[in-house]
């Protein structure tokens, strides 16, 4: 069997066109850009794009979030510098999460195994106190349990414990988080 981008087809449904097309612009200016517009005035952008976020939200310059209307944010939520919400699927950070400089959260993937390489979807949760580290990523279809924490440059690619810290690729469990 052979790969045949050709036959792709997209079936993810997405909002209307002139949304994403507004949204686009919105993300250009306020988001993916090295003026520190305050997080206040982004978490306002984000709300009035769909999103559900919660107070006290820290969101540091250069971060880019594919659709607002699929992000739910809870309080006391830190997103570092070049952190990637890629929400093809709902992304649901609960409070005192912090996502360090550079980090991917990453719902879709591509079906490898079928010639049309179909794309594949899944939720992310990030449960309280969870902390992504810097340059890491978190795959489809992953539920990062309270407390946990994925450590420098590794990749979840199933869930995280509570209470547990993940390091390496694919992530593995080191040692309890707190005694």
């Amino acid at each position: 069997m052979k790969i045949r981008l050709d036959k792709f087809q997209n079936r993810y449904v997405k909002k209307n066109v002139f949304l994403i097309v507004i949204w686009t612009i919105f993300h250009a200016v306020f988001f993916d850009t090295s003026i520190p517009w305050p997080s206040s005035f982004k978490r306002f952008l984000l709300i009035l794009f769909g999103a559900k976020v919660g107070s006290k939200l820290v969101l540091k310059p250069r971060v880019t979030i594919k659709y607002p209307w699929n992000l739910f944010l809870g309080n006391n939520v830190w997103i570092g510098e070049k952190v990637w919400i890629d929400n093809l699927a709902k992304v649901e950070i609960k409070d005192n999460v912090c996502l360090s400089q550079g980090s991917l959260l990453l719902t879709g993937n591509h079906d490898y195994k079928k010639e049309t390489f179909d794309l594949i979807v899944g939720e992310i949760i990030l449960e309280s106190g969870v902390w992504i580290g810097a340059k890491s990523i978190v795959c489809p279809s992953v539920t990062c349990h309270e407390n946990s924490i994925l450590a420098v440059s590794s990749v979840a690619t199933s869930d995280l414990k509570t209470n547990t810290i993940y390091q390496g690729n694919p992530a593995t469990i080191k040692r309890k988080r707190f005694d």
